[in-house]
């Protein structure tokens, strides 16, 4: 609550608020587009008209993004939409040595053969899963905000396993005579995966001839190349590389490698000891496809340069195929997936060991202007079904909305206007001449419930002709390891009702952004709506509407499956009390 640097004066007014508003809200009348009060009064509410258009979209930049979506979602309103990802391949290094020595230098050949070759990639994480620290995710935690809780009922809480390093999901964890500290995977808390969990599915991995660009022709190459979200790869798909046997399902446990044995140390056994990689995928790929394009073209023009195998190799093309009649949506960032190369070879009369790793795309900053940039190319593609008549109508329709229609992806968001349908300044000229001091304003949406629909967790409001949130001056982000969900608590757009019953609605604060309108006469600029997965995401990109118009769009709506719908401001009769409004909540000063 800021306004013209009176700090006693707001404060004054806040308890006002809470004092006042109780014993005249129930006086209050309508009167045009406001709400006045019929007895005098200096602390009140009042709620103005607000205007709300779908917008369908076409197609999204859906290259560089901070995480990719991988699979199929049915959307209980929206219908089917099947995400698959193309990918550039990184070498380690350019013209990379493998064994001990190039074959061209030696007299006798290394004779590298791959052992095996493993993709894995982890699945995002919650950072706040684990509450009370003790060890155990908080959807497992007998007492999540209780570290001294004891979850499996063998006598020893929680907070004791931990230091013990004993499993504390696992009941005779701490009776075994002999047992090794730590030597179990632990439980985390997995984000961001949509669909059946438990029904295993097959990840399919194909070599794609497409040559997915890094710089842009058309600018010169001086700009990065646009690949939007309806590129269709699925004519230059060829060679697989995943294996058919391959099934997977989905865990929330870490991956234990076992180490291999040392026979230097003859008192230490490392094959009883493990590597822990984190909750994710993680599946065998095709030796001989590795072993033909990279093992056996050492020292060749192909591997010479990244540019080289870029064109030698072209990509990668991932999609998921999930049992018969279910589906399964994950998000993940391809920043931290990995293709990681066990081989063997001969040097000195012995058989050695080495491991090779490919990357995707690798974030890479320069060192001396600590600019950060991401080396490598990844498209998302997005299939979507037709929506159905009524939701395709309401969004082709220019009239202020009846239902705002929001949905992640290719799909749609909602452009509002304030006061009136053409950004009039009528009534921020009232309210300067009533002598209001704007202590909250709010955009009130409420949610039009529908069976199977997974809501959105936040909706992001943003300035259309800036494409800067609408973030008060003094909010501020979520502490390092707390949730996102926890990011600019004063602004708001978190569902609420959810866990108590009550009516489902998203409250965005623009308090500062009604304040720059009143008293910095900035301009009644049109709002865009989207919903978003983390509001800390601030930039935005291309995207192309259903009209062909070229319009930028925040990069977080890309990346969530999700959508909602919500009641806009032409509502019937029935529906008066969930109608999309401004409420300004206010002092008018003597």
């Amino acid at each position: 609550m800021i306004f013209l640097n009176r700090p006693k004066f707001t404060a004054l007014a806040v308890i006002a608020l809470v004092t006042v508003l109780a014993a005249c809200e129930k006086d209050l009348t309508t009167i045009g587009a406001g709400v006045i009060g019929n007895k005098p009064f200096n602390t009140d509410k009042a709620v103005f008209d607000v205007f709300a258009v779908n917008k369908k979209i076409r197609a999204v930049r859906a290259n560089q993004l901070p995480v990719y979506q991988l699979g199929t979602y049915n959307h209980p309103i929206y219908g089917k939409t099947e995400a698959t990802i193309t990918s550039q391949v990184q070498l380690p290094t350019e013209n990379p040595l493998f064994g001990d020595a190039r074959p061209e230098a030696e007299s006798t050949p290394e004779n590298e053969t791959v052992d095996s070759v493993y993709l894995y990639i982890p699945f995002l994480t919650s950072p706040s899963g684990d509450a009370d620290n003790d060890g155990v995710i908080d959807a497992l935690d007998k007492d999540p905000l209780d570290p001294n809780s004891d979850t499996d009922g063998d006598g020893f809480t929680d907070n004791q396993e931990k230091s013990r390093g004993t499993d504390p999901l696992v009941r005779d964890s701490n009776e075994a005579d002999g047992f090794v500290k730590d030597q179990f995977a632990r439980t985390i808390d997995v984000d961001s995966i949509y669909g059946n969990r438990d029904m295993p599915f097959q990840l399919n991995l194909q070599r794609s001839t497409y040559f997915l660009r890094d710089l842009d022709p058309n600018t010169n190459f001086q700009e990065a190349q646009e690949y939007y979200s309806d590129q269709d790869f699925s004519g230059f798909l060829t060679d697989k590389i995943s294996l058919d046997s391959e099934t997977i399902t989905i865990s929330e446990k870490e991956i234990l490698l076992p180490k291999k044995d040392d026979a230097a140390t003859e008192n230490i056994n490392e094959a009883e000891q493990f590597t822990r990689l984190a909750p994710g995928i993680r599946v065998a790929l095709s030796k001989e496809f590795f072993q033909k394009n990279i093992l056996d073209r050492e020292g060749s023009s192909e591997l010479l340069t990244q540019a080289n195998f870029a064109n030698f190799l072209r990509g990668i093309h991932f999609s998921l195929e999930p049992s018969a009649g279910e589906e399964l949506m994950m998000l993940f960032n391809l920043r931290d997936a990995k293709i990681t190369i066990s081989y063997s070879y001969t040097a000195s009369e012995a058989v050695k060991n080495k491991e090779l790793e490919l990357k995707f795309v690798t974030q890479q900053t320069n060192p001396s202007t600590q600019v950060g940039s991401i080396a490598g190319n990844a498209v998302n593609s997005f299939i979507n079904d037709a929506y159905p008549p009524e939701v395709a109508d309401g969004i082709a329709s220019e009239e202020n909305a009846e239902r705002i229609y929001l949905k992640g992806g290719a799909g749609s968001f909602a452009e509002i206007k304030l006061f009136d349908d053409a950004n009039g300044r009528q009534a921020i000229e009232q309210i300067k001449a009533n002598n209001w001091i704007i202590n909250e304003a709010n955009l009130v949406f409420y949610v039009d419930k529908k069976p199977g629909v997974v809501e959105p967790p936040r909706l992001y409001l943003y300035n259309t002709e800036t494409n800067a949130p609408l973030i008060g001056r003094n909010d501020a982000p979520a502490a390092q390891g707390q949730s996102h969900l926890s990011s600019y608590p004063f602004y708001g757009g978190l569902l609420q009702g959810e866990s108590s019953g009550s009516e489902l609605k998203y409250t965005v604060k623009i308090t500062d952004y009604m304040n720059d309108l009143v008293v910095r006469n900035a301009d009644n600029a049109t709002l865009g709506l989207t919903i978003t997965p983390n509001i800390g995401l601030f930039n935005s990109a291309n995207a192309m509407l259903d009209n062909d118009t070229e319009t930028e769009l925040p990069v977080a709506a890309t990346l969530s499956p999700l959508g909602t719908v919500l009641f806009g401001s032409n509502v019937s009769t029935a529906n008066a009390g969930k109608k999309l409004q401004l409420e300004i909540f206010y002092t008018e000063s003597n």
